[in-house]
């Protein structure tokens, strides 16, 4: 199928929509882009919900096919390290990949709105917004919205429609509801809440502003991303229940006491502690997983829609701005034409999505309770040797999923490939004092040699 008169439209104005609504208007798609909030550039709404985003490679080709990756280059701030704070305030940087690698803080908001003002520059993509999904009917592919202020009720008839329209999607719950159609969601038992360290008196960062700042508590964490205006977003991820959880802070008193137990370097830089924590909302984190993710060739769900993800691999939008750029390169491989672009899509991603979760929930794991812990960050140091030294034949996993476009799901591979060589490595009797070794490098190509015969 080609869409007759290349007409699309996308609901959700989000990252992922507002994206793919430029890469449509830029190949000459009709885009009508319905929102069921209103418009971000004209009101806040963000109401202290949104994590700071880590933009890394994935990311950046996409916006590098958009046209705007110089313009939010310059609105982000790059982040070489990851800096513990142990419980007595002691610093200890660990560098995310080789020298001049770096993740990015930016703004949710800022990079949803640039989005948005570059697919206005084209004339085939419009937004419309207060626009609630209240269904679809996927016989006759036409979507029934009502405006959320007017009450007006309107139906749109499209050859295409793509859903990208978040974790509660309304196109992926019509499709639920289809034969053969699995969905499953997972909550962990953490949930979340977004604080703030403000700027100092001239502006200036109160802390290492090159550094994505880690508390890490066990089975909790607090963490810190830098904004432009000097101030750090803080979240903190918590259980919902439990001896440390959001349900004990439920005092001005236990707040306190709780932040100043596990927090004590934080608590002077957060004046405004008391009130954020008691006005910010508490969010679930959910991953949800799907298959397929079209119906027929006229519905393709996207980002969040398809895979919403944990973000404790900073790769939530980078993998839905992922699916961005592999869809856009579909359009061409695929001369256009929906059916063949949709089943290749399903084919090739949803193992790739499928995996990023899996890597975004073990990674949870080593924030909160490893990277303290003496034996992983020596598991840090010889996987950092053993890159410099055999840059073609190891790459640490986080440099595969951060700074590449291998996909996922090799990396996942990979991830428990090298779990079973360190396995091996730190069990070497004293392998703390002494390990660059005839011994570890044996292990070392044994393992590799093993591999290779695999693939």
């Amino acid at each position: 199928m080609t869409p007759k008169n290349k007409q699309v439209v996308v609901v959700g104005a989000g990252l992922v929509g507002s994206l793919m609504s430029i890469l449509l208007a830029k190949r000459g798609y009709k885009v009508d882009v319905y929102e069921r909030r209103s418009d971000m550039r004209k009101a806040d709404i963000d109401g202290g919900r949104s994590i700071n985003l880590a933009l890394s490679t994935r990311g950046w080709r996409a916006l590098e096919k958009a046209g705007i990756k110089s313009k939010i280059e310059s609105v982000g701030l790059p982040l070489k390290q990851r800096m513990m704070h142990s419980l007595d305030g002691k610093l200890t940087p660990q560098a995310y990949g080789k020298e001049g690698e770096a993740i990015y803080s930016v703004s949710r908001a800022a990079l949803n709105i640039e989005l948005m003002e570059v697919a206005d520059q084209y004339n085939e993509s419009q937004f419309h917004f207060n626009q609630r999904c209240r269904r679809l009917d996927l016989r006759k592919s036409v979507l029934h919205f009502e405006n959320q202020v007017s009450k007006e009720k309107t139906e749109v008839s499209t050859p295409l429609i793509l859903g990208t329209d978040g974790a509660f999607s309304a196109i992926r719950s019509t499709l639920q509801r289809t034969p053969r159609f699995n969905y499953a969601q997972h909550y962990l038992p953490h949930g979340y809440k977004e604080l703030t360290i403000p700027a100092g008196p001239n502006s200036e960062h109160v802390m290492d502003v090159t550094s994505l700042h880690i508390w890490p508590r066990g089975h909790f964490m607090m963490i810190a991303l830098p904004n432009l205006d000097g101030s750090f977003t803080c979240t903190l991820f918590l259980p919902f229940e439990g001896e440390q959880s959001f349900e004990k802070l439920n005092s001005t008193e236990n707040i306190s006491s709780f932040f100043n137990q596990y927090f004590a370097d934080a608590v002077p830089l957060m004046p405004t502690l008391l009130e954020d924590f008691n006005e910010n909302p508490t969010s679930a984190l959910v991953t949800i997983r799907c298959n397929p993710w079209n119906y027929k060739d006229n519905v393709l769900l996207m980002g969040d829609a398809s895979h919403a993800i944990v973000p404790f691999y900073g790769q939530g939008m980078n993998s839905g701005f992922e699916d961005c750029t592999l869809l856009d390169n579909l359009i061409d491989e695929k001369n256009g034409i929906w059916n063949d672009i949709i089943n290749t899509f399903n084919d090739t991603r949803i193992k790739d999505a499928d995996a990023i979760a899996d890597l975004a929930l073990r990674n949870f794991i080593e924030m909160r309770d490893l990277v303290g812990d003496p034996m992983f960050l020596l598991r840090k140091k010889i996987a950092a040797h053993f890159h410099k030294k055999y840059p073609k034949d190891f790459i640490p996993v986080y440099s595969m999923v951060t700074f590449s476009n291998i996909p996922y799901s090799e990396a996942l591979a990979e991830s428990k490939a090298q779990d079973q060589l360190f396995e091996k490595i730190l069990a070497i009797e004293n392998i703390e004092e002494d390990w660059n070794t005839d011994e570890v490098e044996s292990i070392f190509k044994s393992w590799l040699f093993n591999k290779q015969k695999v693939v």
